[in-house]
């Protein structure tokens, strides 16, 4: 590897070529698991048979396993380079399709069915965790400290363009295959990422000067709490819009999703610069609002217009407020330390996200699943005084 492949970039024109193919093999290894999201409360409450609870507990498992994964995929980016983690985590993807197939091939058995794909959504958190972490990682090396927030927010745009794309396909997939088609595309798809990311360069920091993960979570607390309140709202959307539309008999169950993930690309190629302009806690603390708003707008929505502006406003908080909060984290931790930064970061929302989908949906077993929008848009508020706290509680930051 040469001297130049372990320089930052600092120019915006090589910063868009560094960051385009990088955020094409993000966009993919997303793709292939955002096909599975809007349609695996169907399968788990249609064809399966579970309740609320049980779709909440499937989609709470890939960020548990997330959560869970976090740590070892920011060390293991950090000390052997973005690209393997990316390739590790591609290819455990296609491992945990084959546990959707398995799971399929069981649906005569409920119970067996669920449990295998249970199996297969952890490993997939798993192999999120690598994906995204890894092309933190590596997108961090190649630019230059300046560029911190605009590296996690186009990045991070990648990853929720292909959750845009994913619902639809994944919707017309199920639709007219089944969610057999489903699986076989989570298996199959992982291999062409895997040939692209062999080719980029891998970029390892030499610094031994790591924290350690006790340290590393003194440093990132305060920011890691202001995403894991929005992460709340992140998680009802994902988990119970699908539902909440095909309760209110609204169709276009995969409106709500791409609604969400549209927002969050817009907002973050046109307001991504934000964060390393005016700062990562005021840009948090404003789209904090944002976020909800968007909630309370889809709790109280009487038309699928309306639900659908409620979860646009969810994504263009979110948009800004990952990458606001994760800059302040990266800052506070030090270059050195990137991949443990975002890993340590992003495991507060993981561990927020997985909690909150099994408990919103406790909440919507009675009756309304609107009242999951409520709850969730009053814990979405409480990151703004975290927010304040920490701008106070950290004078040196000069926003």
């Amino acid at each position: 590897m040469s001297t130049a492949d372990n320089e930052p970039v600092e120019d915006p024109v090589n910063f868009v070529r560094m960051i385009f193919p990088l955020m094409s093999v993000i966009l993919t290894g997303f793709l292939i698991i955002g096909i599975a999201l809007p349609v695996l409360p169907h399968f788990v409450q249609d064809q399966l048979g579970f309740d609320t609870f049980t779709v909440g507990l499937v989609t709470g498992t890939q960020f548990a396993a997330s959560l869970l994964s976090r740590f070892y995929a920011g060390a293991y980016a950090d000390t052997r380079g973005g690209r393997q983690a990316i390739w590790l985590g591609l290819a455990s993807v296609a491992v945990g399709g084959l546990f959707y197939v398995c799971a399929f091939a069981s649906i005569a058995n409920p119970k067996i069915a669920i449990s295998l794909l249970l199996v297969g959504r952890a490993i997939i958190g798993g192999a999120e965790s690598f994906i995204i972490t890894g092309g933190m990682a590596l997108g961090l090396s190649s630019s230059g400290p300046k560029d911190t927030g605009r590296v996690i927010a186009w990045v991070g745009t990648a990853m929720f363009a292909a959750f845009a794309l994913g619902a639809p396909i994944g919707t017309f997939i199920f639709e007219r295959a089944g969610f057999f088609w489903i699986a076989i595309a989570t298996v199959m798809m992982p291999f062409a990422s895997m040939i692209v990311v062999s080719r980029f360069p891998n970029r390892v920091d030499g610094s031994r000067n790591k924290e350690s993960m006790t340290k590393m979570l003194s440093l990132i607390w305060l920011p890691g709490l202001g995403a894991a309140f929005n992460g709340v709202g992140f998680s009802a959307l994902i988990s119970f819009a699908v539902l909440l539309f095909s309760a209110r008999d609204w169709g276009m169950a995969w409106l709500p999703v791409t609604a969400f993930a549209v927002a969050l690309i817009a907002a973050r190629l046109t307001l991504g610069q934000l964060v390393d302009q005016i700062g990562g806690i005021k840009v948090g603390a404003l789209f904090t609002v944002v976020c909800a708003a968007g909630q309370l707008l889809l709790w109280m929505a009487g038309a699928p217009w309306l639900a659908a502006i409620g979860a646009a406003m969810t994504g263009a908080g979110w948009a800004m407020v990952y990458p606001a909060f994760g800059a302040e984290a990266v800052r506070r931790a030090g270059q050195q330390n990137k991949g443990l930064a975002m890993a340590a970061y992003s495991a507060f929302p993981d561990l927020a996200i997985g909690v909150a989908s099994p408990t919103l949906g406790l909440l919507a077993t009675g009756g309304e699943v609107g009242t999951v929008f409520l709850w969730s848009g009053i814990f979405v508020l409480i990151a703004v005084p975290l927010a304040l706290v920490g701008r106070r509680a950290d004078k040196p930051m000069n926003y």
